[in-house]
């Protein structure tokens, strides 16, 4: 297969991802003494781009995306069109997760995005969100995980043989409690769980995909812009966990915005992101996990390999 670059888009609750890729030939190794390394298709981005929407904004303010709403996410659609077109790249797929999900007016947003995109997406379910996020992180880095992906409105697990949603994300969270959540979130979590099965998932490897762990990972490490190579597998434990939120909510609104990876509205939700996150891994009953740049957005790929 030729190294052509082909093209994504992920429209979510908080954010739109563009992505630019290639499939490339590796050399893998052989899985038994004396047997040949094969070759095998990798994918591996070239170009990404993340622009703020926050349609679940509208969501859980009343129920549908507004006019002034689409008519930025149109710009965003619009920006990216051009992108590929100026690069010459073939957009293969578009989604929309949590939040057109539960909006009244798809049809409306729909059309507009077709238009400004010139490609129609696809409203995809929470389940098919979690299996196309998990294939995405087993390309990279092999069967037996389990993949946490926490959007601005849903997060999405799943270890391979079953895969869920729970509708909560950071942007849902912040909207229900603000920058940093209180009292009120151990009531929260403990009604969110009733309904959640954890069987078969815990104990095993976690990655964490999404914008809350680039993010974590960023303000982790003191990245001053995003560096796939230098995110990617990193793993951290529980104690760096709570030593980066810690940090992060002893800062003022404003010194917060400053911090790597927290800019264009991240640093409103992070917090929210990250309680959230150290609850799941409790669940999960891990004392570490890692971080993964994967995501939706590669999956989608894989999907039309």
């Amino acid at each position: 297969m030729p190294n052509k670059l082909l093209a994504t888009v992920d429209i979510g609750s908080h954010s739109c991802l563009l992505l630019i890729a290639a499939f490339e030939t590796r050399q893998t190794d052989g899985t038994e003494a004396g047997e040949m390394p094969e070759p095998r298709q990798v994918l591996v981005p070239k170009l990404q781009k993340v622009e703020i929407c926050r349609l679940g904004e509208d969501i859980y303010e009343s129920g549908r995306i507004s006019e002034e709403r689409i008519a930025d996410l149109c710009r965003i659609m619009t920006k990216f069109r051009m992108d590929l077109h100026a690069l010459g790249v073939e957009l293969k797929a578009a989604a929309m997760t949590e939040a057109m999900r539960r909006a009244e007016n798809q049809e409306e947003v729909l059309d507009a995005v077709e238009k400004a995109l010139w490609l129609r997406p696809r409203i995809i379910s929470g389940e098919e969100e979690a299996a196309l996020t998990y294939r995405s992180v087993k390309e990279w880095h092999g069967e037996g995980i389990v993949t946490i992906d926490i959007g601005g409105g849903s997060t999405e697990i799943s270890n391979g043989a079953t895969g869920f949603s729970i509708p909560v994300g950071a942007l849902k969270m912040f909207k229900a409690m603000g920058p940093i959540p209180g009292p009120e979130y151990k009531k929260f979590v403990k009604e969110t769980f009733k309904e959640v099965s954890f069987k078969g998932m815990t104990k095993k490897p976690v990655y964490l995909i999404g914008g809350t762990g680039t993010a974590l990972a960023m303000v982790f490490k003191n990245l001053s812009q995003f560096d796939y190579k230098a995110i990617e597998g990193l793993e951290m434990s529980l104690s760096d966990l709570e030593a980066v939120t810690t940090r992060i909510s002893n800062l003022s609104k404003e010194l917060r915005a400053m911090l790597p990876g927290l800019e264009n509205g991240r640093s409103d939700i992070i917090i929210c992101g990250l309680f959230w996150l150290r609850s799941l891994l409790e669940k999960l009953r891990v004392e570490t996990f890692r971080i993964s740049t994967a995501g939706l957005r590669f999956g989608l790929l894989y999907e039309n390999q």
